[in-house]
């Protein structure tokens, strides 16, 4: 029911990944729709080995159709919150955005896996500066948080650490794979959609149901 991700972890160095895919490809021209574009992060600060693949996937997976908070969808960002419960009011945030959106029915829809990870990277720090990057931290507008991470990124940053605007920690959204190491899964989650809003999650292996309170 949660199949491990490996993509990245069993094929050889990450220096080989270009050599070893375009051989694939001559065999399996369905592979690039599995990994993705791995051209999007460069050759340097791509990871392989244990877990690699929760830190590629959201560099090689991006659309234009998914913008996020620091990205028009063109590059990827890792997003990661300081604890679960702010983990958990960012996803249903933006898992009721999806919901909504398609017109989905009321019930036990989606499952998710809580991943634990460390970060080490030398982030922009915008909490606490309020006066001079809240309009970076504006609810549903990300036009100058797009804008903000564009200008950090070309500049050679890493990332930004933010005050979480749906939960009451911390967040960090990293703008290259290797800044963040030894991811493990943790809890599998069950989410619950009321027809407007994700109210419920259950853990899928004690069967607890906890109540999403804003």
């Amino acid at each position: 029911m949660f199949p491990p991700i490996d993509l990245f972890e069993d094929i050889a160095e990450p220096e080989d990944w270009p050599l070893l895919i375009s051989a694939e490809q001559k065999t399996n021209p369905r592979l690039m729709e599995t990994i993705g574009n791995i051209d999007l992060i460069p050759a340097e600060r791509r990871v392989g080995g244990q877990g690699a693949s929760y830190l590629m996937a959201p560099f090689t997976h991006t659309s234009v159709d998914r913008p996020s908070r620091f990205s028009d969808g063109r590059l990827g960002v890792l997003y990661i919150a300081s604890d679960f419960e702010t983990a958990v009011h960012e996803t249903a945030h933006h898992h009721a955005g999806f919901m909504s959106a398609t017109n989905e029915a009321p019930g036990w829809v989606s499952q998710f896996r809580e991943l634990l990870m460390d970060v080490d990277a030398e982030l922009h720090d915008i909490r606490g500066g309020a006066q001079d990057f809240g309009e970076a931290l504006d609810p549903a507008d990300y036009t100058n948080a797009q804008q903000l991470a564009a200008a950090l990124r070309t500049a050679g940053s890493d990332g930004i650490v933010y005050p979480s605007v749906r939960g009451d920690g911390d967040c960090v959204g990293l703008f290259y794979p290797d800044s963040a190491h030894h991811p493990t899964q943790g809890r599998h989650l069950a989410y619950h959609w009321d027809g407007t809003r994700v109210d419920l999650i259950r853990d899928s292996t004690t069967g607890d149901v906890f109540r999403i309170v804003e």
